[in-house]
């Protein structure tokens, strides 16, 4: 009888066997759908660490907005010169490869700047901005569509520190930032130069790629994130990006050519895995300036 009951048992072990293989398989399915960038919750983000590179990489969550916690090639007159440029040079581009096949290297007039570009994208020398210093270069990049990219500035005189009252600062996190190997002077406020994307919080998530070494702000809280680098005594400051400057946009302001997300992950998922923010991203980090 013993027997016969040890043997009956044996149907009921294995069935047991069976149903934990399938609660492991199916854990194991769930975790596989959890794709895409994960970051970490305005809230709570440690944006300063970020911004230096020395944070460690961000966890999930996206809260939902209002709730505290939302191109081209150098052309005839363009003032600059553009030659081939072999895409197996590319800068390392964490957030991606960039998808663009054949690329080209703009520079100005004078040598003082250099930067690659997709072969079908446009670099054009303008005027640069009022109060400039001697020398200074604008030039501004649009796709092989004709739509806007970003814009280089250099010689521009030292701008005000920014005015952010207590309580008037929105959370912001950078989703992405790579160093940058370009002059630029230190300062108590300064980290060293990187290509970054970040985003601030307002009616939804605004976001803006560009270079900077300009601490935004402390505890996760800024009025104003500037894409740009403090150059060397007597050289002026540079940009480069889509904004000077990205802010809390109100209903009424024009949020073009800053983006704009109704989630971080949509911000997180546009420089983790865009295509477009690769191809700036690589523009962005082959930027030479001569001092």
């Amino acid at each position: 009888m013993k027997g016969i009951m040890n043997l009956k048992c044996v149907p009921v072990k294995l069935a047991a066997l069976v149903l934990a293989g399938s609660v492991l398989a199916a854990a194991s399915a769930c975790s596989a759908e959890n794709k895409g960038p994960q970051v970490t919750s305005t809230a709570t983000s440690k944006p300063n660490s970020s911004e230096s590179g020395t944070g460690a990489p961000p966890g999930s969550s996206t809260p939902e907005p209002g709730t505290g916690g939302n191109s081209p090639s150098a052309t005839p007159g363009s003032g600059g010169a553009a030659a081939s440029s072999d895409p197996a040079g590319a800068s390392p581009s964490p957030s991606g490869a960039a998808t663009a096949l054949s690329w080209k290297t703009y520079s100005d007039p004078a040598k003082t700047v250099s930067f690659d570009l997709p072969r079908d994208w446009i670099a054009q020398s303008v005027s640069p901005e009022p109060g400039s210093l001697a020398g200074a270069v604008k030039v501004e990049v649009k796709d092989g569509g004709g739509s806007y990219v970003a814009t280089l500035q250099t010689g521009l005189p030292p701008s005000a520190p920014v005015n952010c009252p207590a309580g008037q600062g929105r959370p912001y996190v950078v989703i992405s930032s790579v160093p940058l190997d370009v002059p630029h002077s230190n300062g108590p406020d300064t980290i060293d130069p990187r290509v970054v994307f970040r985003v601030i919080q307002g009616y939804k998530f605004f976001g803006s790629y560009g270079i900077t070494n300009m601490v935004a702000g402390a505890d996760g809280q800024s009025c104003e994130l500037r894409n740009r680098v403090l150059g060397p005594a007597g050289n002026g400051d540079y940009s480069f990006g889509d904004v000077p400057a990205l802010h809390a946009f109100a209903a009424d302001e024009k949020v073009a050519p800053a983006k704009s997300f109704d989630t971080l992950d949509l911000a997180a998922k546009y420089a983790v895995h865009g295509s477009e923010f690769a191809n700036v991203q690589r523009m962005l980090l082959s930027l030479k300036v001569n001092q």
